[in-house]
């Protein structure tokens, strides 16, 4: 048994993180201390003035854990990572999850290519970026291709050379053909020293030799290369029109300001590269009503930077954060050079700084009433259909739906919303093994019981291994299961958690005659619901995700190589009477369906073939009819 009063007393005062969680072993929190002893045992002394969003954490925390680092910056570092894993409902998030694009340039390869990447590997390839704008890359290795003629394919040279005939791009010149040998290694490396020079930036040489070539060709009457040329030199323009903001100084840097208000806040980059702005991206976070921009300045620069491949040599913040000398550390590690956060006090500097915050200003009352509108369909919905139940504190749904045709290939669907929205990686379907014919109770139960014992079985090797149980991949159960279907789906829900000794809700989402859904069924009663809510509105799109899913699996099982193995099972059809049916019928149900008569039709099928396909698919309904 956990007695938090005794646990607090064996902290030991060394660096580390710690992980708060509930009763139902959810993790509520995530956070690094300099000293365990002393930060873990702040949160259950009675402090006056603490917000109100930490002591609605410490009132639900019913055990905590910790991990023992050997620095602040091994903590950091571990805290960045549980909490991008585990996403604590009560730490600071971002609510996007954005990616950047890079251009890559290969140059390990003998040949290189001009690729696009949304990460930034450590490896010896080069890579720009990072770019706000997918856009903007593409057209930029488009613009490549055209002028350097820059190879895009995949084949390996020079061992590939000459295997295959050149393709597209070689007819129509944006391509010099290295694999055919058309150039030599020696000469395309020159193309490509042309590409980095003008990916580092020097526009001038390139737009000055285009303007030649312009002028030549038009001399030479050579309208159409002219005109090559004079498109090419607009693209190259454009490339460089995006660098509209400059600096004296050429270094990389981001400028990061933030805006919050009634728990919602934006965080605002401008991405200035080689002195040049190449764009600007912002980013939602939940916060507390009580944080102070310090404070979220300096969880999101914590968990930007764990996430982003490219790690600027100046940071510049509105504020200084508490954890300024650490994160230096801890950045300067991940470029491989020292990496220095700044807060302008004057000058230009500043200015660029309050123009960020002005920004993030400007998108935070722009898309303030978005949020709320997102948070009421999701989150609201969420906590509207928990209180129609009478319960609380539901973050996680699970849904089921059965799908089969007259009994044939019966498989099942687990769809996961969490907070109002949609866990797709967390989805799972299921091949039913143990049912015949069209029984979805019983396919249900099977669903269920593989589901679940499943869950228990990884969570007691992960608890044998010391590890953490919340990292399976059917460990973390939800808080509420929603059945698609009325009493009895909801009993044989309740008879397999029963078994297995889960006390996990369930309620029933009951149909009309029409089947729509018209109330949920919990406890044995049905509960009509408001069905111009926005819980109810939620209610619809898990069904019909749950539904969308299974027969989406369904019929990828009912391809042709799937079919082939059902009548494999017919004695007499064999490979050639197997494909002559499917040329005929071209699907398993219009198969199923044809009479004798029609069977006998197919090139290569007799009297005795046709009567046992024909008798194969009918007795098995009569069977199941009865």
């Amino acid at each position: 048994m956990f007695v938090i009063e005794d646990e607090l007393k064996k902290l030991p005062p060394q660096p580390g993180v710690y992980i708060m969680r509930s009763a139902r072993d959810e993790i509520l929190y995530v956070g690094k201390a300099v000293n365990l002893h002393n930060r873990v045992r702040s949160y259950f002394r009675k402090i006056v003035g603490r917000g109100p969003q930490i002591a609605k954490m410490v009132e639900q925390i019913d055990h905590f854990e910790y991990i023992v680092t050997d620095s602040e910056l091994e903590a950091l570092v571990l805290e960045n990572n549980l909490i991008k894993e585990h996403r604590p409902r009560y730490n600071t998030l971002l609510k996007d999850d954005k990616t950047y694009p890079y251009v890559k340039v290969t140059v390990e390869e003998a040949f290189p290519r001009v690729l696009f990447s949304r990460r930034m590997a450590r490896d010896k390839n080069r890579y720009y970026g990072p770019f706000s704008s997918a856009g903007a890359v593409k057209d930029t290795i488009d613009l490549m291709h055209r002028i350097y003629h820059i190879r895009n394919c995949s084949r390996k040279l020079p061992e590939d050379i000459g295997k295959e005939r050149p393709c597209l791009y070689y007819h129509i010149r944006q391509c010099d053909a290295p694999c055919m040998g058309l150039i030599s290694e020696e000469d395309y490396r020159k193309q490509v020293d042309r590409v980095l020079h003008f990916l580092d930036g020097h526009y001038g040489e390139v737009t000055k030799e285009l303007e030649s070539r312009m002028q030549a060709a038009s001399e030479a009457l050579e309208f159409e290369k002219a005109i090559e040329y004079r498109e090419l030199l607009h693209s190259v323009k454009q490339v460089e029109e995006r660098q509209k903001i400059t600096s004296q100084s050429m270094d990389d840097r981001d400028i990061i300001a933030v805006s919050h208000d009634q728990g919602d806040a934006v965080a605002q980059i401008f991405f200035v590269r080689d002195g040049k702005m190449i764009g600007r991206e912002h980013f939602h976070m939940s916060v507390a009503w009580d944080q102070e921009d310090s404070e979220i300045l300096d969880m999101f620069v914590r968990q930007y930077y764990s996430g982003t491949p490219f790690v600027p040599h100046e940071i510049w913040l509105q504020e200084e954060i508490e954890d300024r000398e650490v994160l230096e550390k801890y950045l300067t590690g991940r470029r491989g050079q020292k990496v220095r956060i700044i807060v302008p006090k004057k000058g230009q500097k500043e200015k660029l700084v309050e123009l960020a915050k002005k920004n993030a200003d400007m998108v935070l009352s722009q898309d303030r009433d978005k949020i709320k509108r997102e948070e009421l369909r999701t989150i609201g919905a969420m906590n509207q259909v928990a209180s129609w139940i009478g319960l609380s504190g539901i973050r996680r749904v699970e849904a089921y739906d059965i799908s089969n045709i007259s009994g044939f290939e019966s498989v099942g669907s687990m769809v996961v919303f969490e907070n109002g929205k949609p866990r797709r990686n967390d989805y799972r379907k299921f091949r039913i093994r143990t049912v015949q014919g069209p029984n979805d109770y019983a396919s249900m139960r099977e669903v269920l019981m593989r589901r679940f014992s499943h869950g228990i079985d990884e969570a007691d090797r992960l608890r044998k291994a010391g590890q953490d149980v919340s990292a399976g991949s059917f460990t973390r159960f939800p808080d509420l299961l929603m059945m698609d279907g009325g009493r009895g789906q909801v009993n044989i829900a309740q008879e397999v958690l029963s078994e297995l000794g889960l006390a996990i809700p369930v309620c029933g989402m009951v149909k009309d005659d029409h089947h729509r859904t018209r109330g949920l069924y919990f406890n044995n009663v049905e509960i009509p619901i408001d069905t111009h809510s926005e819980g109810f509105k939620l209610i619809t799109r898990v069904q019909d995700e749950a539904h969308r899913f299974a027969i989406e699996y369904h019929r990828s099982l009912r391809s042709k190589e799937q079919v082939h193995s059902v009548l494999d099972d017919i004695p007499g059809i064999g490979p050639k009477r197997r494909l002559a049916l499917m040329r005929a019928f071209r699907s398993f149900e219009a198969i199923r369906d044809a009479t004798v008569e029609e069977l006998l039709s197919v090139p290569s099928m007799n009297q005795a073939a046709a009567e046992k396909v024909y008798s194969y698919f009918h007795s098995r309904e009569e069977g199941t009819n009865g």
